[in-house]
């Protein structure tokens, strides 16, 4: 496996969030129907900024498989968009009750509670439409990336993972318990990322599909492990969201559990893993591998 230097990670990136919030932007703009207040609060939230790791890893997988970029395009905006409506969901008074994302404030007090919520419901569905209707893939293919996307997002996933989250709050878990509701709640998007970069390419070799879900599972923690551990060390200006939110909410993080010094080489030792998986696939994974190294580096 050819490694990528982080400092070229950089424009790929770039191209990648480009490329998806095109992609976004152009289904937005097709909502003709919808009151113009709620287009734009979706707008708003989709389009907001952010690092879109999820459609990186699409677009990552797919070349990894053997596909051109533009092939990733709808199942980036698909799975951005889900994500997005989650984040929505997640900040409202009734769950995390955040005021402050990606460095702006949360969509409901942008507008209000009820707009964001339709707003999240719509941009839910919306993802979906889009891998039905998309014509760059096969019938077959369209049906494993619904099946794909609707196992991540519901309750084999990350609503599944959101509702252990909450209840979990002011409660001693142990560490096994945490780490599947990290697998259920973000793991999963993740997981489904690269999976769905993977369909867009056709591929159906399950040995590939195999190492790829490994590959997902093991970045899809460490990304939760870094989240924990830059919300001890990060600052808000930094992260874009309120530094110690997790904390003041009692919330079981691996920091709480581990420690700050060994939730770090956690992190390590999972990206280590992922490395392995990568190196039993015959393609272009050097995207891939350079992605898995900054997530336990990233910044906001």
């Amino acid at each position: 496996m050819t490694q990528l230097q982080q400092d070229s990670l950089s424009p790929f990136m770039a191209e990648c969030r480009d490329r998806c919030d095109k992609a976004m932007a152009s289904h937005l703009d097709s909502l003709t129907v919808m009151p113009e207040t709620l287009v734009s609060a979706m707008r708003y939230s989709a389009l907001l900024g952010g690092k879109r790791l999820r459609p990186c890893l699409v677009y990552a997988s797919a070349l990894a498989t053997g596909q051109t970029i533009e092939y990733g395009d709808d199942a980036a905006a698909a799975i951005e968009l889900l994500h997005c409506y989650s984040l929505i969901h997640d900040d409202l008074p009734a769950m995390d009750n955040d005021d402050l994302r990606r460095g702006q404030p949360t969509l409901h007090v942008a507008y209000d509670e009820a707009t964001a919520i339709l707003a999240g419901d719509a941009m839910q569905a919306l993802a979906f439409q889009i891998l039905s209707e998309s014509s760059r893939y096969s019938e077959s293919v369209r049906l494993r990336m619904l099946q794909c996307l609707t196992r991540a997002g519901g309750c084999h996933g990350m609503v599944a993972g959101q509702a252990i989250d909450l209840a979990s709050v002011g409660q001693s878990i142990k560490l096994p318990a945490l780490e599947n509701m990290h697998r259920l709640k973000t793991g999963a998007l993740i997981m489904a990322s690269v999976e769905l970069g993977a369909l867009s390419a056709a591929c159906v070799d399950e040995s590939i599909l195999s190492h790829l879900r490994g590959f997902a599972g093991c970045i899809g923690l460490a990304f939760q492990v870094q989240d924990d551990i830059l919300d001890v060390t990060g600052d808000t200006a930094t992260l874009g969201k309120q530094q110690g939110a997790d904390q003041a909410l009692n919330k079981p993080t691996y920091v709480s559990l581990l420690g700050l010094d060994e939730a770090k080489l956690k992190a390590s030792r999972l990206i280590e893993d992922a490395h392995g998986h990568l190196d039993q696939i015959d393609g272009d994974t050097r995207y891939l591998a350079a992605l898995a190294d900054y997530i336990t580096g990233r910044l906001y």
